[in-house]
């Protein structure tokens, strides 16, 4: 039987990620204590069956060091599930995230020019109104839901513009996320089994039948969005089948929305509990932002874990590990490791350096999107702090109820 120490919690079961954030982030201290990763059992919630269970990577090290390592730590066959995932799950989430070279490599090859620095730079100018507009709006109507007043829209925005998605249906995508996204919570999910997976599903087949549409438009009439450049893409005599465009899309527009507007809503949290840092950063917005937006996607680690399967016995950092095991890279409690952050809890926009993994580890799964992320952040919160230099949040954060993915769902704000 795998070791469990003397932990009297399980990183498994729903109620360890009620707890609040500074539970949690002690608990995790606790684990780094401990002589080697722990194992935990899965739990059965009805939907996906439950596998043999999982080791928790919790320090820096080991994290970065297994990120470093896809031949032995593999994203096959799946990186977003403790469980594996079923046909019908990988019809529609098996993207890129969940394999490995050489399709990996092929797909992220004819996907990553969307990303390339020179795409970026064209995308700059848009990023800056759209934050514009985003203020004008705020000031418009006065305080309220900082997440859908300002950090969902940006990068909603940004993303469906990105793939050519109609303003219209900008709304839809917003809402299939959510879903996708909804873990446990029974304000996005029933908390039904049946009825949770069949609405995870549906939005799957959503933004495939959304892609799908995109993708017979885009083949007959290009235009300049990332929609036609994929569907006209060929890397080695390659191209992006349907299948591959729609979970591709469905990455994007999870990992291009969620994660950035949650980093932006931990923003204003960080900054409201923290008058200090937010008296130095508006300043000096131009030599301070770059560092607290780094700051900021360390602490927030939006994206918390990604699993990975092990595909020989090996030894990592001292720790022996067998075929087959299952271990979570928690990001999250990475991002908090001691031995790589003097006071880790602290937020501190001056950190250099920082080392953090919150686009995930060194190694070919480095998110594909971490610049176009970083550029998003800093540049609404220029638009923001630049206007609105007393905005404040105004009461406690509503949380995403998921181990997967700390999100906010809505933050009262003030000015």
């Amino acid at each position: 039987m795998p070791e469990r120490g003397t932990i009297d919690f399980s990183l498994s079961e729903m109620e360890f990620w009620k707890r609040p954030l500074p539970e949690r982030a002690a608990a995790f201290a606790r684990l780094r204590e401990q002589a080697r990763p722990l194992f935990f059992e899965e739990v059965d919630y009805g939907t996906i069956p439950p596998g043999p269970g999982y080791y928790a990577l919790v320090r820096h090290a080991d994290v970065v060091e297994a990120s470093r390592d896809a031949k032995v730590f593999a994203s096959t066959p799946s990186a977003i599930s403790k469980q594996d995932l079923p046909t019908e799950y990988n019809e529609y989430f098996g993207s890129m995230i969940n394999m490995d070279d050489p399709k990996h490599a092929t797909i992220r090859r004819i996907v990553s020019r969307a990303f390339a620095p020179r795409m970026l730079q064209r995308f700059q100018d848009q990023i800056r109104e759209t934050s514009t507009r985003i203020v004008d709006d705020l000031l418009d109507t006065g305080p309220g839901d900082f997440v859908t007043q300002v950090a969902a829209r940006l990068p909603l925005k940004f993303i469906c513009d990105m793939m050519g998605i109609p303003e219209r249906d900008h709304p839809m995508v917003l809402e299939l996320t959510n879903t996708i996204v909804g873990g446990f919570d029974p304000e996005l999910l029933s908390e039904n089994a049946a009825e949770r997976v069949g609405r995870v599903l549906g939005a799957g087949q959503a933004m495939h039948d959304l892609a799908r549409e995109l993708a017979e438009f885009r083949r007959k009439t290009p235009a300049d969005d990332l929609t036609s450049a994929l569907v006209n893409a060929n890397v080695d005599g390659e191209a992006l089948t349907d299948q591959e465009l729609g979970a591709f899309f469905t990455l994007l527009a999870v990992a291009g929305n969620e994660t950035t507007r949650n980093a932006i809503s931990y923003a204003l949290i960080l900054l409201t509990d923290n008058p200090a840092q937010r008296a130095l950063l508006t300043g000096d917005l131009g030599k301070h932002l770059p560092g607290a937006t780094e700051e900021i996607v360390r602490l927030s680690s939006p994206v918390m874990w990604m699993r990975r399967t092990l595909t020989c016995d090996h030894e990592l950092n001292g720790h022996p590990f067998r075929t087959g095991d299952k271990v979570l890279l928690f990001y999250w409690s990475a991002n908090r490791d001691a031995e790589v952050f003097d006071r880790p809890e602290e937020f501190d926009i001056t950190r250099r350096p920082n080392p953090h993994v919150g686009y995930g580890g060194a190694g070919v799964h480095f998110c594909l999107g971490a610049q176009l992320a970083r550029t998003e952040i800093t540049v609404l919160l220029r638009e923001l702090l630049g206007r609105l230099p007393d905005i404040r949040a105004d009461g406690e954060p509503d949380l995403l109820r998921s181990s997967f993915i700390n999100g906010v769902k809505h933050l009262p704000c003030k000015f």
